[in-house]
């Protein structure tokens, strides 16, 4: 196999006609090009230069060989500057998953001042539920995940991947304007259970968490609509449809609607940031960072004004 150094010993040479403008370029010794020349045809297993006792050129085979040598060189030195980029946090690529109501505030926040910082890094986001997007960051495809686990339905976490935890963001009951649950500090879910509810499809079954929590207090939901948007969920409520559990982060700047806090215990959601312990971007590590200053901002303002 031919050496890349030697290909850049014999484009030297080919560059500036002689051992000795090669040996200058390279700061190496002019024995050391003749040395370095000398295994280049040995590798090759044909002459590379003619040398006489006043000039020295580039055989047929050696030209050819030089400009060859100028395109691996130009693939190396591409390479060099790829992996440059990726060692730097200002340069480079960040490919991030997150779940729906992360985007509505925490993202954002985290990336705004992030792509402040760091402009010249490239973003990819990939929305998704935690669950769809492991395997993606499991292999690489994604270098951070933001993601959630609800109390009664924890999840273990894949081998390879390490999660930070953020904050823990409640689960709050959502009526329609004029509720009389409105006006109590603390409700029970057991305490609608003849209502009608809106609740998620459930992630990898069909056992949404409204559903766990009500078993623990003795009822079945009547459900009457699904849905994982919670724009969809809370139209439901404040048109008199139903009543719903959103999490904190579902009820950004909602109104039309009143929010309760629970006494049902374990109705609540930990938020995290999933990575690999292995991955080299330094952009995934500083938008961690970036992540973890945005929640702390956030978790102060994450309880809505209570009726």
């Amino acid at each position: 196999m031919l050496s890349s150094q030697r290909l850049r010993v014999l484009l030297e040479v080919f560059r500036t006609g002689s051992i000795a403008g090669a040996a200058r370029n390279l700061k190496l010794s002019p024995s050391a090009v003749s040395h370095q020349l000398a295994r280049l045809e040995e590798e090759a297993g044909v002459g590379l230069v003619e040398r006489n006792a006043q000039s020295l050129r580039l055989t047929e085979a050696g030209r050819r060989l030089a400009h060859r040598a100028q395109e691996v060189v130009d693939i190396i030195e591409a390479a060099e500057k790829d992996l440059l980029a990726q060692a730097r946090v200002d340069a480079g690529e960040l490919r991030i998953g997150f779940f729906a109501s992360a985007g509505y505030r925490l993202l954002p926040l985290a990336l705004s001042r992030f792509a402040t910082r760091y402009p010249n890094v490239a973003l990819d986001l990939v929305e998704g539920q935690p669950y769809e997007l492991l395997p993606d960051l499991e292999r690489g495809a994604l270098d951070v995940l933001v993601v959630f686990e609800h109390a009664l339905d924890p999840w273990k976490c894949p081998e390879g991947v390490e999660v930070l935890h953020l904050f823990d963001e409640p689960q709050l009951l959502v009526v329609p304007a004029g509720h009389p649950a409105g006006q109590r500090a603390r409700v029970r879910l057991a305490d609608l259970a003849a209502e009608p509810w809106i609740t998620t499809f459930g992630a990898e079954h069909p056992v949404s968490t409204l559903e766990r929590a009500s078993a623990l207090e003795g009822f079945t939901p009547q459900v009457r609509c699904r849905s994982d948007h919670y724009e969809v969920t809370i139209g439901l409520v404040r048109a008199g449809l139903g009543v719903a559990l959103v999490p904190s982060l579902g009820l950004q700047g909602v109104t039309g609607v009143q929010v309760c806090r629970l006494a049902t215990p374990r109705l609540f959601r930990r938020i995290g940031v999933a990575q690999r312990p292995t991955n080299p971007n330094p952009a995934a590590r500083s938008f961690v960072a970036y992540l973890r200053t945005a929640a702390a901002q956030l978790l102060n303002s994450l309880q809505p004004n209570l009726r």
